[in-house]
């Protein structure tokens, strides 16, 4: 099967790639492993199950999604050990993206199991490759928390970032998602994808607000969110908020002086060092009375 063979008597850990919505997406180098290995791990095995009929591929299924990983991963090393073939897919895209697999991974790497990747669609590289943003270097962030404290924490982590970022979101979410962009990173250019490869599939671009603009006046939204927005430019707008976190976190952390703290945060944020200073005076004279208090 394929140009692998067995590492010794142990068998071979397939990491196939799966259409993210047209199946004439699939290669051929995954239709032969996907027919071929001994069993075929899935997510979901009733859309792996779908996918593998339409192109009469018969082989066995067996469950491997998030709450189950860690006690199926074990199943599986054995079974690897035992000298059978797997192919790990996803429901779709590239397996590890935002999907289980990763203890599988990590333990049959500790177990000296050959692991090949199957390489196909991508939801995160789909969307990129349209976006019309620097692609030179650029952030996966994938699906945040979703705990709105941590998650806005780690918006507000990125209000600085020059990267182009991409992140997944629900339809159910991506409303909400695109206002806490705004609230917490700025209002950046940016493009949504919706549908990908499928009949519909849809690019929404402009700011970040054109973008939810347009979300708010549709009653009804389907299909998984691929948003892409533009790396913080020196036009870019940080939110005030986010500002005045990091100024706050820098004093109460750094012995550094006003002067120093300001000169850092406005060359980190490109915005006057003067209004950072003066900000700073404010928020210092605020924790000190509160400490009094």
């Amino acid at each position: 099967m394929d140009n692998t063979g067995n590492n010794g008597t142990k068998g071979c850990l397939y990491i196939v790639s799966t259409p993210i919505g047209n199946r004439a997406d699939i290669t051929l180098r995954a239709l032969k492993v996907l027919g071929e290995v001994d069993l075929i791990a899935a997510e979901d095995t009733r859309k792996t199950g779908s996918l593998l009929a339409f192109y009469k591929i018969n082989n066995r299924l067996a469950a491997y999604y998030e709450h189950n990983e860690a006690e199926c991963a074990a199943r599986l090393i054995e079974k690897l050990n035992d000298g059978l073939s797997i192919a790990l897919v996803s429901d779709a895209g590239t397996p590890l993206v935002s999907d289980p697999g990763y203890r599988l991974i990590k333990k049959a790497v500790a177990e000296s199991i050959k692991i090949i990747p199957i390489p196909g669609a991508s939801a995160t590289l789909t969307a990129l490759s349209v976006a019309g943003f620097p692609t030179d270097f650029f952030i996966f962030m994938g699906f945040l928390s979703k705990k709105k404290g941590k998650r806005l924490r780690q918006l507000k982590d990125l209000a600085s970032e020059l990267k182009t970022i991409i992140f997944y979101e629900s339809t159910k979410r991506i409303e909400r998602f695109l206002g806490e962009i705004i609230e917490t990173v700025g209002d950046r250019d940016g493009v949504l994808g919706r549908e990908m490869t499928k009949l519909h599939e849809e690019f929404i671009r402009g700011p970040v607000s054109v973008i939810l603009d347009n979300i708010q006046k549709r009653s009804f939204l389907k299909g998984e969110c691929t948003l892409i927005i533009s790396g913080r430019t020196e036009k870019a707008i940080v939110a005030p908020d986010v500002i005045s976190d990091e100024i706050t976190k820098r004093l109460e952390l750094s012995d550094k002086s006003i002067l120093e703290l300001s000169k850092e945060i406005a060359a980190q944020f490109g915005v006057s060092k003067k209004s950072i200073y003066n900000d700073a005076v404010k928020i210092k004279k605020h924790l000190e009375n509160k400490e009094e208090f």
